[in-house]
């Protein structure tokens, strides 16, 4: 495995972290936690040391299954981190005693007496960070001084400009964001102005929601000259980031831990404008597919549209966005015409697409 040190830290981490929001849905619907814990077993074995879970992932067992793994682990071979936000406090109490509370759930559930890093969850925007940061900030350093947490973080899905703003306030050791070969034209800004700060990068999402896999013709030059296959090659695009610290797989099963080890192999790091460079010109620009995080789906009228997003892509890909939608959703394309343009899937959106839109798009089809 290859290592990096983790911001201006003397942490050294695992290039490949381990993901710990896919572990097997069917065993984790059985209760088969202690199967699913096998597999980040697995991964330590191959020498990933970074594992990350959050609240409510895998039916709100994650922390479950991965604290049952950890617990036969010396506490010095690995980084646990985990998440919180005003939305995952325990309701019915005051703020600072319902995020003292969710803390303990995930020290408890983690089965350790400390988190590595504890994120600040999910900012969309400024005014969003703001918000939390005013609202739960000192909570972070409250705990981090008893010693419960050692690094505050943070996680985010803003574009890079609005990222270098929350990178200026000096308050985070490192931040997660969403990175792959999609969306690196835009994010690129906040991940340089994140390592110049010192600070460590830890990219989620580095196969852009699957659907790097799922196209390998149109991605096949990201594993050009190379004996990896696409999933594979995407992963090592973004470890290959002299910026970026930890990429991120979730992994389902043993295969998948063994593809993030085989991308870490050999790892060549550059700049971040470096990589830019040499591929800017291969390949199709893709910043506007949409990379199906589902913050979206929270629609009035009843659309489900990741469904209908994921068509679009499929569009985008030189397919038919009809058939995507009647063949494999099963959905119909002229629900879309409820739309009322109410646009709170498009302020949803961590990615800021017209949303709206590409709906009336599909609908004109």
């Amino acid at each position: 495995m290859y290592y990096k040190q983790y911001g201006d830290t003397d942490m050294k981490v695992s290039a490949a972290g381990f993901g710990c929001m896919r572990y097997d849905e069917e065993d984790v619907k059985a209760d088969r936690l202690e199967k699913c814990a096998e597999v980040l077993l697995y991964a330590h074995e191959k020498g990933i040391n970074y594992f990350d879970t959050a609240p409510f992932y895998c039916d709100d067992k994650s922390e479950s299954i991965t604290g049952i793994a950890l617990s036969q682990l010396p506490r010095d071979s690995f980084y646990i981190s985990s998440k919180a936000n005003m939305g995952t406090l325990i309701s019915g109490e005051a703020v600072k005693d319902g995020f003292r509370r969710r803390l303990e759930m995930t020290l408890s559930r983690l089965k350790v007496d400390y988190l590595d890093f504890y994120h600040l969850w999910c900012i969309l925007s400024m005014e969003s960070f703001n918000k939390q940061c005013e609202d739960l900030y000192g909570f972070y350093e409250d705990a981090k001084r008893e010693g419960l947490i050692r690094n505050i973080v943070f996680s985010s899905h803003m574009q890079g400009s609005h990222l270098e703003d929350a990178i200026a306030t000096g308050r985070f050791k490192g931040m997660l964001i969403g990175y792959n070969a999609l969306n690196y034209r835009f994010r690129q800004s906040g991940i340089a102005a994140a390592h110049e700060r010192g600070m460590g990068v830890i990219v989620m999402n580095p196969l852009g929601g699957g659907l790097i896999p799922q196209n390998p013709d149109k991605f096949r030059y990201l594993a050009e000259g190379s004996d990896l296959t696409v999933a594979q090659a995407a992963l090592r695009f973004v470890a290959s980031h002299k910026e970026i610290t930890i990429t991120l797989a979730g992994c389902t099963t043993k295969e998948h831990v063994d593809d993030a080890c085989k991308a870490m192999e050999g790892l060549q790091e550059k700049t971040a404008a470096e990589i830019y460079q040499e591929y800017e010109n291969k390949g199709t620009s893709l910043d506007d597919l949409c990379t199906g995080c589902g913050y979206c789906n929270k629609c009035p009228c009843g659309i489900e549209i990741p469904k209908y997003m994921d068509a679009y892509n499929m569009s985008l890909l030189g397919s038919s966005a009809l058939e995507r939608l009647s063949d494999h959703w099963q959905v119909p394309a002229a629900k879309v015409a409820e739309c009322v343009r109410c646009g709170k899937c498009e302020g949803l959106c961590t990615q800021h697409l017209p949303i709206m839109d590409r709906l009336a798009e599909i609908g004109a089809l």
